[in-house]
Parts: structure tokens; sequence; C-alpha cells
């Protein structure tokens, strides 16, 4: 009797530690489990702060914050103040950042600077998920397009997940291209678009004016346009909205 007890015990416990990925039957409940579990509403709004800290589940990104609820976001990569694994700030992500990445049920990750992504790993597998890990800065024509293309891809559920766009602060370069989603899927006008960036820089903002003229050259695509009502959806709130 005491042997099954045991046996029925070990096998609770292997239930109960097992990560439970999310899995999720349409847009909707993604969106929804997403802005539930992070708990922010407006696309200013940090899940981790400056130091990588603020959600345990997501250690390893720095000043993440919601593009589009449960489809895109943005931050940096927590290098220089990583806690067991400190290094030179112009890193791709952790590891351990792309694992509680894959963990969270993230599809993507794209690394918006070049520097040092041939050290990083390509892809990242954990429970039932793989994570894809890419580099394009979105600066041309074609690699907004791509970008544009693969966040269209969640939305319509070609590609499984979020997406997380990440650069070393999560200001500047992750500012730019959440500005850019912005302006694709929630109508944001220039204006609307610039503020944004400059009040997601945590006030390092003077200069920057490639980034910034990219912000305010940026044209919707027409392929890739959404509905009104998917738009209140996914669309978090703005200051200047």
């Amino acid at each position: 009797m005491k042997k099954v007890k045991l046996l029925i015990y070990s096998f609770l416990i292997i239930i109960f530690t097992v990560e439970i990925f999310p899995q999720f039957q349409d847009l909707k409940s993604q969106v929804e489990y997403f802005e539930k579990r992070y708990k922010v509403n407006c696309v200013d709004e940090k899940i981790t702060d400056n130091f990588g800290n603020g959600f345990d589940s997501l250690y390893g990104t720095r000043n993440m914050r919601t593009i589009l609820f449960g489809i895109a976001y943005r931050g940096g990569a927590n290098n220089f103040y990583h806690k067991s694994n400190k290094r030179d700030n112009q890193n791709p992500l952790p590891e351990d950042g792309l694992m509680n990445l894959c963990k969270e049920g993230f599809s993507d990750a794209v690394y918006l600077y070049g520097k040092n992504f041939e050290t990083a790993p390509k892809h990242i597998s954990c429970c039932e998920n793989t994570l894809k890990y890419w580099q394009i800065s979105g600066n041309s024509s074609e690699e907004a397009r791509k970008i544009i293309e693969m966040v269209y891809e969640v939305i319509t559920r070609k590609r499984k997940g979020p997406i997380y766009f990440h650069c070393w602060n999560g200001w500047h370069q992750s500012g730019y291209i959440g500005a850019i989603l912005l302006k694709q899927f929630c109508s944001f006008n220039n204006d609307q678009a610039l503020n944004y960036w400059v009040r997601n820089t945590d006030g390092a903002h003077k200069g920057h004016e490639q980034v910034k003229n990219r912000v305010l050259n940026f044209k919707p695509f027409n392929e890739f346009t959404i509905p009104k009502d998917l738009q209140d959806e996914i669309c978090p709130c703005s200051n200047q909205k």
C-alpha cells in the first residue's frame, strides 16, 4: 500500500512540475492570454525594467513593452545588468533570455543590430515550442516589409506565437520598429509615431536623426492592412491616441 501511495505521489509531482505550454485555438484567445499575463494596457508601460527585472519568466530582456497584444513586443537584451552572465551591452540576447521567450510561447525573436549575432543560437527548443532567432535591422524598405510581413503572419495565424523585436537597450531601434508597426496596424500618423518613439527612449532621444527620419518616412503597405475591429482588439492604448 505504501508503494502504491508513493507511486501516485511521484506521478502527481511529475504532472505538476511539467511546464504547461500555452496553446491557442484562435488569435482572440492568444491576444487575451498575453494581455492578461503581462498586465500592461498601453504602449508606454514596461513588462521588464531597465535592469531586466519585473517579470521573472522574461529574464534576459530589458525595457520590454507591448506593441500589439499577443503579437509583437519590443525591448532590449539584458547583458550589462545580467545577474549571473554579465557582458558588454552591445550583444544579442543571452541564452536564458531566448529560452525564457521560448517557454513563454514566442515563435520568433529578432535582433535589430548585427554585432556578435554569429555567437548566438539561431534556434531554441523548449516544451513543445521552437523559437527562431533572426537578425533583421528593418532599415531598408525590403527589411521593413519583411518585419511587417512576419507580424502579419502572426495576426493571420500562419506564424504561431508572438515576436520579440530587440536592440541593446530597448530604446532606439526597437522603438523604430514599434513605431512602424503602430503606423501599419494601429493607424498611427507621423506625429503620433514620432512622439511614441521619443517617449519610449527613457530620455535618450537627442540626436538619432536617421532613426527619427525612418519613423517619419515609413509608409504602410496596402497588402498588410487589417480591419478596424481587429485593430481595436490588438492595439494597446496610447497617450497620443
